[in-house]
């Protein structure tokens, strides 16, 4: 499908663009450098409209009728012109409903498109859009998400004026989601939302943001495979200058082989990984509640075990190739021995983080 994109270079624009060929859709993209010309042959050409362009930080807030309300109305004519019903997206904004400005050309704009609609028989879906947040938007402009990852991201500071100040959020992947629903579902008139939208105050923000340089130093990572957490951990990293795009942790080594850690959640353990050269046994030790999986990267390993209690034993050996996990178990005293003439290299996860006050490990030899 052949779909018109205005204002394609902005930052809902740019990721709209990036998921609509993704799509196999052709981008029909229009912004303020676009000519006169250039405008009329995509909207003659479009299949679907998504009308982004728009005005919200204007230097002169007469820009607000050029930009949201003389725009619009000038789309809407040339649509009429070609006599193109194409189904119109239209990002407006949870101030439409308020007497300001901004607020008002939204609106103003909103009631030039229902009426386009309405005279030449084309759907049009409106999304009063709050505070949206994502890769690409612009520090200082789109949004407080983008300003203070783009500065914590960098070490600087951020200033707050009023931590308790509310903030409503959609993550710009749900909004590009929204409108992509309605591209290959169909445009039904009136007033749509984007889910989930996220309920929150500029200091938790700001405090939840703080913490994902701080969990480089810790090592123990936020929640961040869910929910907002989730999308506030990857905008802060699409900001991440590329000299901080790596960073080292601390490798701990003796004769045995290294020891190195990964990465710690707070509910979830840890992960870290370890090596041995040839003949080195590590562990003899046993656990009453910790539990921990071990995977083979590279090398031959033979695991020990011996109850503790009954003195029955088991024994397995694992080879690199061969994806296996082996786990330990409580009440089981346990060891690992590189019987390979090389390196071994083992990948290990343990239930909790390590404890030196309460370590639940208590050295036995199998």
């Amino acid at each position: 499908m052949k779909i018109l994109v205005t204002g394609a270079n902005g930052f809902v624009g740019r990721n709209l663009a990036v998921r609509l060929g993704e799509a196999g859709h052709a981008v029909l993209a229009v912004g303020r450098d676009t000519d006169a010309q250039g405008w009329r042959n995509a909207v003659r050409e479009a299949e679907f409209v998504v009308h982004l362009a728009g005005v919200n930080r204007p230097v002169d807030v007469a820009e607000f009728e050029t930009g949201n309300v003389g725009l619009t109305r000038q789309l809407c004519t040339m649509l009429a012109e070609a006599c193109n019903p194409a189904p119109i997206v239209y990002s407006s904004s949870t101030q439409a409903d308020r007497d300001q400005p901004y607020g008002s050309s939204k609106a103003a704009a909103e009631a030039a498109l229902l009426a386009h609609g309405e005279a030449a028989g084309a759907p049009i879906a409106i999304f009063r859009l709050p505070n949206v947040f994502g890769k690409w938007a612009r520090p200082y402009y789109n949004s407080a998400v983008a300003t203070f990852c783009h500065r914590i991201a960098r070490g600087e500071p951020i200033d707050i004026h009023d931590p308790s100040a509310a903030l409503r959020l959609v993550y710009v992947d749900d909004v590009v989601d929204a409108f992509l629903r309605l591209i290959e579902q169909g445009v039904s008139t009136g007033y749509h939302e984007v889910a989930p939208s996220y309920q929150t105050t500029v200091g938790e923000l700001a405090s939840a943001i703080r913490g994902f340089p701080e969990s480089r130093g810790t090592l123990t990572t936020p929640r961040v495979g869910t929910g907002l957490m989730r999308a506030l951990y990857s905008t802060y990293l699409s900001y991440l200058p590329v000299n901080r795009f790596d960073y080292t942790v601390p490798i701990h080594a003796d004769p045995r082989g290294r020891f190195v850690e990964m990465l710690k959640t707070s509910d979830s353990g840890q992960f870290s990984y370890f090596t041995a050269g040839p003949g080195i046994t590590r562990g003899d030790h046993y656990h009453h509640s910790k539990v921990e999986k071990f995977l083979v990267i590279s090398g031959r390993a033979h695991f020990g075990f011996r109850h503790i209690q009954s003195g029955e034993r088991h024994e397995i050996v694992v080879e690199g190739h061969e994806g296996r996990i082996v786990e330990t178990i409580p009440g089981w005293t346990h060891n690992i021995t590189n019987i390979g003439d090389g390196e071994l290299v083992v990948m290990l996860w343990a239930n909790e983080i390590f404890d030196r006050a309460r370590p639940d490990t208590v050295a036995m030899k199998v």
